[in-house]
């Protein structure tokens, strides 16, 4: 190879490099750096001067070049988006399992309330022996077991604020009677003709009247707690 055809060939690949690092520039995103004109076509003019037979060996080794840089460019682009896709999907199942996790302890949490209600039912005023007079102990161990755990507290709360748990409990000015102050306290026969005497039968008639007035105890002892009366 003659010493202009080695310059030419030196020239042209310094232009090749040139031109493909401006095509990786944009394909990263960065500012595309402008050719010189007058460069390029000097550039040009040194190309011709190599020989015909040497020009398509700097041509294809310019391309080669260029392909190879471009190869590793899409290669990165496409790790960067593979790895992308990778964290949304993992994000997405994540989501997905926090969701199903609740779903099922939801669940189980209606699944042991249903359990407790259908317990409690089970229980009547028939299934407490009958006494003389009973303490207030023993009304509210009734209570705990004819009224779901879940609504216990809800239900002591208003009872602890209508009598103190006194089953035989008067209200002088209006006569409201019994745990739950029912007036007339007639109203709670519809569940036992003893209930002035057995606080069984008038813990079933409040249980009642809390689930079909308010839908459960603690829904009554929130508006009791707005209204103070239920």
């Amino acid at each position: 190879m003659s010493r202009i055809s080695v310059r030419g060939f030196a020239v042209a690949s310094a232009t090749a490099v040139t031109a493909v690092g401006s095509v990786v520039g944009v394909a990263s995103g960065s500012t595309a750096q402008t050719i010189d004109a007058e460069t390029t076509a000097s550039d040009a003019t040194l190309l011709a001067d190599i020989p015909v037979g040497q020009q398509a060996q700097v041509q294809t080794a310019s391309l080669t070049q260029q392909a190879s840089v471009q190869a590793i460019a899409a290669d990165e682009s496409a790790k960067k988006d593979a790895e992308e896709a990778a964290r949304k999907a993992a994000a997405k199942t994540a989501i997905a399992k926090k969701k199903a996790a609740e779903k099922a302890a939801e669940a189980a949490k209606e699944a042991k309330e249903r359990a407790e209600a259908t317990a409690t039912a089970s229980r009547s005023s028939s299934d407490f022996p009958v006494q003389s007079s009973y303490t207030v102990a023993q009304i509210q161990a009734m209570a705990a077991q004819m009224v779901p755990s879940g609504q216990f507290q809800c239900f002591s709360n208003i009872v602890n604020h209508e009598s103190s748990w006194n089953y035989q409990a008067v209200n002088a000015s209006s006569g409201a009677y019994g745990l739950f102050q029912a007036l007339p306290g007639s109203k709670m026969s519809s569940v036992g003709s003893d209930w002035q005497t057995n606080p069984a039968t008038q813990i079933k008639w409040g249980l009642n009247y809390m689930n079909e007035r308010y839908g459960s105890p603690c829904e009554a002892w929130t508006f009791w707690q707005a209204n103070h009366w239920y």
